[in-house]
């Protein structure tokens, strides 16, 4: 079976690895050591633990949405047409553009440095301001 170190478990759930650390000391996701004393997670408990955390993921505050995938991240380039805008967000290791409306961007006030979530759904990544 298929077993993560802390750190690569973190970098799958899009998380620092003191993050995973308090969690696995915490209990709320089961590791094991092995024969040079790493802290490892089995991929199965790893996978478990993953649906466990999206399913409770969201905030009070979060808008309803049909739209499943989301990534919330930080926008870090906005490219801006007469018409278009690309919109690029960084969400862990995950690099998402979004081509949109000038005018949506401007309604959405998005900048590069603030929080943002894509969502993704088919082939369309839609931008949410948090």
């Amino acid at each position: 079976m298929q077993a993560y170190t802390i750190g690569q478990a973190a970098r799958l759930l899009g998380v620092s690895p003191d993050t995973a650390r308090r969690w696995a000391d915490a209990g709320r996701v089961a590791t094991h050591r092995d024969e040079s004393g790493r802290r490892l997670v089995d991929g199965k408990d790893l996978a478990a633990f993953s649906v466990e955390l999206a399913k409770g993921g969201g905030e009070e505050d979060t808008s309803y949405t049909s739209v499943r995938n989301a990534f919330p991240g930080i926008v870090t380039a906005i490219k801006l047409g007469d018409v278009a805008a690309q919109v690029e967000i960084q969400a862990g290791p995950h690099r998402l553009v979004s081509l949109l409306t000038r005018e949506a961007v401007e309604e959405l006030g998005l900048e590069v440095g603030m929080e943002a979530t894509a969502r993704v759904k088919s082939t369309n990544v839609h931008i949410d301001r948090v």
